[in-house]
């Protein structure tokens, strides 16, 4: 299971404006990004479709790095999206929340993880979709102690 470590809801707020670059930056030698801004960029506007149903979440755990989700990840999820096969889903499974791929045509949660085993979506368990994965956001920053 990749267990859920906080939960928050989206508060929708005035645009958080970052600089923008008009062209995408290359991830190989360092270039003088500052001579292509041009505009400002609203995350909130990119990220968030559905502000009223949008809620966050971090994770635990490493049963979803196959889909690129690890270990402290930020999760921005979204309950307006009709949640269909193959789509990555926070779940909740007689009371515990969880982040897996849905897999609607055999019943069970997938973790992207070879090493972990499907969950089976029983009849009489408590389960519900709580929301569609929509964007993973990772701390990239190396921090030293």
């Amino acid at each position: 299971m990749m267990p859920i470590t906080h939960i928050a809801k989206h508060k929708s707020q005035e645009p958080l404006e970052l600089p923008g670059f008009i062209t995408r930056v290359p991830a190989g030698f360092p270039s003088p990004a500052d001579d292509y801004m041009d505009k400002h960029l609203d995350l909130n506007e990119h990220l968030i479709k559905h502000p009223s149903a949008t809620f966050y979440c971090r994770v635990s755990g490493d049963s979803m790095q196959g889909a690129g989700i690890f270990d402290g990840d930020l999760l921005i999820i979204d309950r307006a999206v009709k949640p269909e096969n193959g789509h990555v889903v926070l779940a909740s499974v007689n009371g515990e929340l969880t982040c897996k791929l849905l897999d609607v045509n055999n019943k069970c949660l997938l973790a992207a993880n070879k090493n972990y085993l499907p969950m089976p979506i029983h009849e009489d368990a408590e389960f519900s979709v709580e929301g569609v994965v929509i964007y993973s956001i990772r701390d990239h920053h190396v921090r030293t102690r």
